[in-house]
């Protein structure tokens, strides 16, 4: 009873109130803020400990080095996978055997896999 006329008198009283929200909105932010923060993605260099099915996903990141135009740009796995056309350096590409391949100009290098 007594602590529902201390709810009722935090109510009535606006600027309590308005600390009380204030407080409490902070609060939830700073845990939303802390929460993020935790959430921290591992960063994977090293082919072999890329998992296989993830190879060629969104997450992962290639770099690509144009001989003819001496350009040097980043792609994803997909777009990656897109210039392997030979299943043999498909194969030794996801066993882990290599971590680059070359298709017409373009050297095509794995560079991380973030997730």
């Amino acid at each position: 009873m007594k602590q529902d006329k201390n709810i009722e008198q935090l109510l009535l009283n606006d600027e309590k109130y308005e600390k009380f929200i204030k407080d409490k909105a902070e609060q939830d932010f700073n845990k939303i803020i802390k929460d993020a923060r935790a959430k921290n993605k591992s960063v994977i260099t090293d082919i072999k400990q890329v998992p296989k099915d993830k190879l060629f996903s969104q997450k992962a990141t290639y770099y690509v080095i144009n001989k003819r135009s001496k350009t040097t740009s980043y792609i994803n796995g997909m777009q990656a996978e897109s210039f392997l056309v030979d299943n043999y350096e498909r194969e030794k590409f996801l066993s882990g055997q290599t971590d680059a391949f070359i298709y017409q100009d373009c050297y095509i290098k794995f560079h991380k896999y973030k997730g």
